[in-house]
């Protein structure tokens, strides 16, 4: 890949992490700063859902946090872009798309096909 494109995917992935990063902050801030005090249990259990709803968010915003620090990874080591199952490189399109991606869209389609086949 050339050095256009790797500082491209730099600066891409940095700053996704960085925009992740600074949720979970707010979201810290937030659920540590609130004095909320509901009588009612109606008003408790939305509030609690709405918590919960936030916390699955940010655990699915984690687990994109340890993918783009892989990625960024793979971008020191000169693997990025390179299809770990076959080799060949991603395309440009799905890396922009997907920029996590460790899979060409052939071998991810193969692998989606083979997870259905299985039931999973």
């Amino acid at each position: 890949m050339d050095p256009e494109k790797i500082e491209f995917f730099r600066d891409l992935l940095q700053n996704q992490m960085d925009e992740l990063l600074k949720e979970a902050d707010r979201t810290v801030v937030g659920m540590t700063d609130s004095k909320e005090n509901f009588p009612d249990p109606t008003d408790r259990a939305a509030l609690e859902s709405d918590r919960n709803f936030l916390l699955r968010i940010r655990d699915r915003e984690r687990k994109l946090i340890s993918k783009i620090k892989e990625a960024l990874l793979r971008l020191e080591d000169d693997t990025y872009g390179i299809c770990e199952a076959c080799g060949e490189d991603i395309s440009f399109e799905r890396l922009k798309a997907r920029p996590v991606t460790t899979l060409c869209v052939e071998c991810k389609k193969a692998q989606e096909a083979n997870e259905r086949a299985r039931g999973n």
